[in-house]
């Protein structure tokens, strides 16, 4: 619900700022919290029996066509952890792959739910408007994740069985 009342120009200008701003801030915040808190093992980020192993995401959004066209957002974080692609298929760097496709998650989850504030300033048609732009620019990396990790999970536990026999 619109509370402040800016002038057409004022509310664009806040709103590109805000859109830079908040997700900058967002983004320190998820790469600074332990990584404890982004288990693979945790409710929300577990992979649940409908899901089918992420193969759901596959047949319902066709992800292994388009997966490739997402950006990294690591590459511009420092020390952020790139998952575009594997190159170290190491024990250690797997589990980190799965704790760094959590707090992915959880950072583009928060990104949506940003379009909240724009609700201040923004009258309701262009608010709707802020969550058709945070859903669309970060959904498909929400997806990405929640495709990607239960196949890392299957290969660890592969690599695990392996080690084991």
């Amino acid at each position: 619900m619109q509370i402040i009342f800016l002038n057409e120009w004022l509310t664009i200008f806040l709103c590109f700022v805000l859109w830079a701003v908040l997700p900058t801030l967002l983004t320190f915040l998820c790469m600074n919290l332990p990584d404890r808190y982004f288990s693979p093992n945790r409710f929300f980020f577990r992979s649940h029996r409908w899901e089918n192993g992420g193969e759901a995401y596959n047949r319902l959004f066709r992800v292994k066509r388009w997966k490739h066209l997402l950006p990294d957002g690591a590459a511009v974080v420092k020390g952020g952890y790139k998952k575009k692609r594997l190159t170290d298929f190491s024990e250690s760097n797997l589990r980190k792959f799965l704790v760094e496709s959590c707090r992915a998650e959880m950072l583009h989850f928060l990104l949506i739910a940003l379009f909240w504030v724009f609700g201040f300033f923004v009258p309701p048609n262009a608010l709707f408007m802020m969550f058709l732009y945070a859903l669309a620019t970060n959904f498909p990396c929400v997806i990405v994740q929640r495709y990607n990790r239960p196949r890392i999970i299957a290969l660890l536990a592969k690599k695990e069985t392996q080690k084991s026999a």
